[in-house]
């Protein structure tokens, strides 16, 4: 709690600065994200379990990883958990579906498949990733580093 009150009386009185000096209202709104993550403490409440099924290469396995702090089995857990950070946001979740009714194209990314289920940002996460179709291919592949790194 306290951090995130450092960085809402940081965030306000930069922009105040801001608003005062006459610079640019942009270059500051560009450096930070528009809300952080909630950040948990010792209730690990930010904990998620990766099951990697088909993708070969020593990446199979069920991996746990705990943020906040990092930790756990993961294989590379201080890295997904930055990812995660910087790509959590109000109305924005970085386990968000493929588009429905998208184009996609016609390529078929191998028979790798993951599960990821827990709790991230307060809310429970249950989503399953595949590589059966270009659309499917770039939704795991932007969750990499919590999913293993499968590219070409």
């Amino acid at each position: 709690m306290l951090r995130r009150f450092a960085l809402t009386v940081a965030t306000s009185a930069a922009a105040s600065f801001t608003v005062l000096s006459g610079a640019p209202a942009f270059a500051y709104a560009d450096s930070f994200p528009l809300m952080p993550p909630p950040v948990s403490g010792a209730d690990k409440a930010d904990h998620l379990t990766v099951t990697v099924s088909g993708a070969g290469g020593g990446h199979d396995g069920r991996f746990e990883l705990d943020c906040h702090p990092a930790g756990g089995s993961h294989p590379n857990a201080q890295a997904a958990c930055d990812y995660l950070d910087r790509h959590t946001s109000w109305g924005k979740s970085p386990f968000a579906p493929a588009q429905e009714r998208g184009m996609c194209t016609m390529q078929y990314g191998g028979p790798a498949t993951a599960h990821v289920t827990g709790t991230w940002a307060g809310r429970p996460v249950d989503t399953t990733y595949r590589r059966g179709d270009g659309c499917e291919i770039a939704r795991w592949d932007a969750l990499v580093p919590v999913l293993p790194d499968l590219g070409a």
